[in-house]
């Protein structure tokens, strides 16, 4: 199957499995290279996708994963204490904070303001009513 040169970020986001909000993120944050077209659109050239591709020796963290809770946010608060980090995200006017190794924030490169996914998998879910 061969891919058109451009990709719009709908066609770009169904390649690696990925929601096109998320890609949108990527765009803004500059983790992905992309061609504004002269409607200042962006377009994503196929080979651009390359490392996010199955196959592609990506790292686990551009994997699809079976966990469906996937909230996008931003990261409004990194604070690392010896082995452990605090997380929080901001998503859709609700924060979400998640305890983590302080390697895995150095790793994932987590900085205040960086869009990033808080990944919910739970055996267990209650809910209360107002």
């Amino acid at each position: 199957m061969s891919f058109p040169a451009l990709l719009t970020p709908r066609q770009a986001a169904e390649k690696p499995g990925m929601s096109c909000p998320a890609l949108k993120h990527w765009i803004l944050a500059g983790r992905i290279r992309t061609v504004k077209t002269p409607g200042g659109h962006h377009r994503i050239p196929a080979e651009a996708l390359g490392e996010f591709l199955p196959g592609s020796g990506a790292p686990a963290s551009s994997a699809r994963i079976s966990g469906r809770i996937q909230l996008l946010g931003t990261v409004v608060e990194i604070a690392m204490e010896g082995l452990l980090a605090k997380g929080v995200l901001s998503v859709r006017n609700q924060k979400v904070t998640a305890i983590i190794t302080a390697d895995a924030v150095c790793e994932l490169g987590l900085r205040p303001g960086d869009a990033a996914v808080a990944l919910i998998k739970a055996t267990e879910v209650m809910i209360a009513g107002p």
